[in-house]
C-alpha cells in the first residue's frame, strides 16, 4: 500500500491506532486540543472521532494541518468484534474514505510486547508509520529500559517515547509528522512463506497497490473488507482462488501468529531491559494484591460506590439550593413584570418550570460524571472487569460485560453501542437486554427528587446520610436485577460458542483534572442539550394540556365554587386550591392521566402520575419536568421551589398528603425497573436487528415494574 506524503499547507489524514487502555485517546486529547469531532462511521453506530493538529513543516515553515483519526482500541487486524472491524476497514481499505496517509501507532510501554503485534501488522500493510512508546513513565517504575534506537532499526520506522499526560514527547512527534513519514524500509513477515506465492500473484492482478501482507488481509477477510461490498465479483473471484488452491484461513493465519511473536520476542528481548527488583516491588502490582484480592477487592469496590453515593448528597444540595433560588426569583420576576397572559403563563409555568425541575439536578449529575471519569482515569475501571469476571460467568456473562453494565450508570444508549467489545454473541445479546436495568443518569433527578420527599434528610452514626445510602441501594437494585435477569435468560438464549476473557491492566496513575473536566462538560452538556430539547416541547404540550379544556368546563368550575357556603366554609387559600386542583382534573391533561390511572391505582399513584409516566417514555428526566409544569399549573405559588410544592402537595378534599412513603418507595421501584426510555429501545433493535427483543425487553421490564411496585407499596402502605 503506497501512501502519498502531504505536502505542506496541505491536509492530510492520520489514523491513530492502538491497544484499548495504551493510553491513545489522552495522546489524541494532546495533539488536537479541543478541535474535535464526533459522529458515526458510515452505515454503522461506532463513534467516529476526529480533531486538526497544527503542524509545522521544516522545510518550507508553512503551516500544515493534519486530521488524526482516533480509531476504537483494537489488539489486531484479525477482527472479531463491530469496533475491530472499524478500524480494519480503515485501515485495510484503501478505497475507504477514512483510510489514512499516515499512521501513529500507540504502545503501552508497559506491555511492549502486546503492542508490538497490531503495529508489526501496520508496518508490513506499508502504511507510513511512527511507533509511540507511551507511558513511559511508569515503564520505567516498572524497571523496564527501552532502547528506542535499537528498536528503531529493528523496525525501520520513527520510534519515540511520550507521556500523553503530561504532554511530554508531543511536539516532537509533531515535528516528526511534519517532516515527511515514509513507508518501513522492509517487510517484517515475509507472506510467501505461508501462501502460495501463485495465489498471491493472482490476488494482485486485482491489488496492484497493496503490500504482500495486504494481500494477504484480502484473501483472508474477503467478505470483511468495505469495499467488496461494492466489488463483489473480486470477492467472488478471491473465493474461487481460495477453493482451487486449497487454502486454509485458520491454519494460515495460526502459521503467521507465531512466527510474528517469534519476531516480536526477538525484538523485546534485544530492546527492552528488564530490572526484576524494580517490577517486583512496583506500586501497581502491590495495590492490585489488595484491589483484585477474590474477597476484599468486593468490599473495596462496594465502599467505594458507597462513599461515591455518600458525597453526592453531601456535596449537591448546596449548589442545588442556589439554583431552586434562582429559578425561584426568576418566576416571582417573571409574575410581577411580565403582563398577565397566555404567553406569560407559558413561559413561567410551562417552560420555566419544566427546565427548572431538570437543571436543579446538575450539581449531582456532574459529581457522578466526575467520580466515574476518576475511576476510569486512575486504571481501576479495568480492575473492576477483572474481577467481575468469576461474578459474571454463572449467569451468562463476562468481565466485558462489566464495562458496558458501568457505562449504563451514565447512559443506556452508548453503553449498548459498547457491548461490541463482547466477542460472545451469547454474551452481547444477554448483556444488552440486561443492561437498561443499571440506574441511568436520566433516572438521577427522579431519584434524588423522590428520595428528597420520602427519605428524611437525618444521620445515622453521626455521619451517614439515609439518602445517600437510598440512593446507593437503588443502584445496587438495578445491577442485582441485570445479574438476577441474565441469570434467566442464559436458558432461553443458545448459542453454541464459547468466549474468552482477555485483557491489559493499565497501571494505576492520578487522574488528570484537565482529563475529567472535559468529559464532565461534554456528558453535561450532552445531557443539556439533549435533555432540554425534549423537556421544551413536551412542557409546551403539557402546559395547554394542563391549562385547557373543553369550552365552558373552567368557567362552570368556578361558578361551582363562588357562592356564599363555599366561601364561608374555607379560607381563600384552600378555595383557590379546589378550584385549581378541579380545573387540573378536568383540564385535557387531567382527562388522559384519568384513563391510566385504574392500572397504575394499585401502585399507589394519581393520575398526575399517570402522565408523568407516559411522558417519561421520551426520556426518564422528563418526570420531573412534567410534575414542575403540572404544579405549576396547579398553583400561582411562585416563592415554592417544584420539591417543596410536592413535598406540601395534599388532596383538597380529604387533606392527606399526595406523597407518602409508600407513594415514593413504589414510584421509585418502578422507575428502577421499567423500560422508560424510547432512544434504548431503538439502539436495542438497531443493535439486535430484531424487532422481538426491545418487545421482549419492554415486557418483562414493564411486568417487574408493576409487580416490585404493587408489592412495595401495599407492605409499606
Amino acid at each position: 500500500m503506497k501512501k502519498k506524503q502531504a505536502r505542506a499547507g496541505k491536509p492530510f489524514k492520520v489514523a491513530l491506532l492502538g491497544n484499548p487502555n495504551s493510553g491513545k485517546s489522552t495522546l489524541f486529547n494532546a495533539l488536537t486540543g479541543l478541535n474535535q469531532h464526533t459522529g458515526n462511521y458510515p452505515g454503522v453506530t461506532v463513534d467516529k472521532i476526529t480533531g486538526e493538529a497544527i503542524l509545522q513543516d521544516d522545510k518550507s515553515g508553512a503551516p500544515l494541518t493534519a486530521y488524526i483519526l482516533d480509531l476504537p482500541g483494537t489488539y489486531s487486524l484479525y477482527p472479531k468484534t463491530l469496533d475491530e472491524e472499524v478500524c480494519y476497514n480503515v485501515i485495510c481499505d484503501d478505497k475507504n474514505p477514512d483510510c489514512p496517509d499516515a499512521a501513529i501507532i500507540v504502545a503501552d510501554a508497559t506491555n511492549l510486547r502486546r503492542s508490538l503485534f497490531l503495529a508489526t501488522q501496520v508496518f508490513d500493510l506499508g502504511i507510513p508509520s511512527v511507533l509511540v512508546l507511551n507511558m513511559i513513565d511508569f515503564a520505567k517504575a516498572k524497571g523496564l529500559h527501552i532502547d528506542e534506537e535499537k528498536l528503531s532499526r529493528s523496525l525501520g520506522i520513527p520510534v519515540l517515547s511520550t507521556n500523553a499526560r503530561k504532554k511530554t514527547g508531543i511536539e516532537a512527534l509533531k515535528k516528526i509528522l511534519a517532516s515527511g513519514l515514509r513507508p518501513p524500509g522492509k517487510t517484517l513477515i515475509d507472506v510467501k512463506k505461508f501462501i502460495e506465492p501463485a495465489l498471491l500473484d493472482e490476488v494482485r492482478l486485482m491489488f496492484p497497490s497493496k503490500t504482500g501482507y495486504g494481500l494477504y488481509q484480502a484473501v483472508n477477510n474477503q467478505t470483511g473488507i468495505s469495499h467488496f461490498k461494492t466489488e463483489p465479483q473480486k470477492a467472488d473471484k478471491i473465493k474461487e482462488l481460495i477453493k482451487s488452491y486449497h487454502y486454509e484461513k485458520h491454519k494460515v493465519q495460526t502459521a503467521m501468529t507465531i512466527e510474528r511473536y517469534k519476531f516480536i520476542n526477538d525484538i523485546v528481548r534485544d530492546c527492552v531491559l528488564v530490572n526484576e527488583e524494580e517490577k517486583r516491588k512496583s506500586l501497581s502490582a502491590r495495590i492490585d494484591r489488595a484491589l483484585t484480592h477474590r474477597v476484599w477487592g468486593y468490599f473495596i469496590f462496594l465502599l467505594i460506590l458507597f462513599l461515591i453515593f455518600q458525597s453526592i448528597f453531601f456535596i449537591a444540595p448546596y449548589p442545588m439550593k442556589a439554583i431552586e433560588f434562582l429559578f425561584v426569583k426568576i418566576s416571582e420576576a417573571g409574575r410581577n413584570y411580565l403582563p398577565p397572559g397566555e404567553l406569560t403563563s407559558l413561559l413561567i409555568n410551562g417552560i420555566l418550570a419544566g427546565l427548572s425541575g431538570v437543571v436543579v439536578f446538575i450539581p449531582q449529575i456532574a459529581l457522578l460524571f466526575a467520580f466515574i471519569a476518576i475511576l476510569e482515569d486512575t486504571g481501576y475501571m479495568a480492575r473492576v472487569s477483572f474481577l467481575m469476571d468469576k461474578l459474571m460467568r454463572p449467569v451468562g456473562l463476562n468481565g466485558r460485560s462489566v464495562i458496558p453494565l458501568m457505562s449504563g450508570v451514565a447512559c443506556a444508549v452508548p453503553a449498548i453501542l459498547g457491548t461490541r467489545v463482547i466477542p460472545g454473541r451469547k454474551e452481547r445479546l444477554i448483556t444488552i437486554l440486561v443492561t437498561p436495568f443499571m440506574s441511568c443518569s436520566a433516572r438521577l433527578p427522579v431519584y434524588t427528587l423522590l428520595i428528597s420527599l420520602v427519605i428524611p434528610a437525618t444521620h445515622t452514626y453521626g455521619y451517614f446520610n439515609l439518602q445517600g445510602i437510598a440512593l446507593m441501594a437503588l443502584y445496587l437494585l438495578g445491577f442485582i436485577a441485570a445479574i438476577s435477569v441474565a441469570a434467566i435468560l442464559k436458558f432461553f438464549i443458545r448459542v453454541k460458542e464459547k468466549s474468552y476473557f482477555v485483557m491489559e491492566m493499565p497501571l494505576y496513575h492520578l487522574p488528570k483534572l484537565s482529563v475529567i473536566g472535559v468529559s464532565i462538560y461534554q456528558k453535561v452538556k450532552v445531557f443539556l442539550l439533549e435533555a432540554g430539547k425534549i423537556i421544551v416541547i413536551i412542557s409546551i404540550i403539557l402546559w395547554f394540556m394542563a391549562s385547557h379544556s373543553m369550552p365552558g368546563v373552567f368557567s362552570r368550575i368556578e361558578k361551582q365554587y363562588n357562592n356564599r357556603d363555599t366561601v364561608q366554609k374555607y379560607t381563600p387559600a384552600q378555595l383557590n386550591a379546589i378550584v385549581s386542583s378541579d380545573k387540573l382534573k378536568s383540564s385535557f391533561a387531567g382527562k388522559a392521566g384519568r384513563v391510566i390511572e385504574p392500572v397504575i391505582k394499585p401502585l399507589g399513584f394519581d393520575w398526575k402520575i399517570g402522565i408523568a409516566l407516559i411522558t417519561s417514555f421520551a426520556a426518564r428526566e422528563v418526570f420531573v419536568g412534567t410534575m414542575g409544569t403540572l404544579y405549576s399549573a396547579d398553583s400561582q405559588d411562585n416563592t415554592m421551589s417544584i420539591r417543596q410544592k410536592m413535598a406540601a402537595a395534599t388532596d383538597p378534599h380529604t387533606g392527606k398528603k399526595e406523597y407518602t412513603a409508600a407513594t415514593g418507595i413504589s414510584l421509585m421501584l418502578f422507575y428502577a425497573f421499567a423500560m422508560q426510555c424510547m432512544s434504548t429501545l431503538a439502539v436495542v433493535y438497531h443493535e439486535t436487528k430484531k424487532l422481538k427483543w426491545p418487545i421482549i425487553q419492554f415486557a418483562f421490564m414493564g411486568a417487574l415494574a408493576w409487580l416490585a411496585s404493587f408489592v412495595a407499596y401495599h407492605i409499606i402502605k
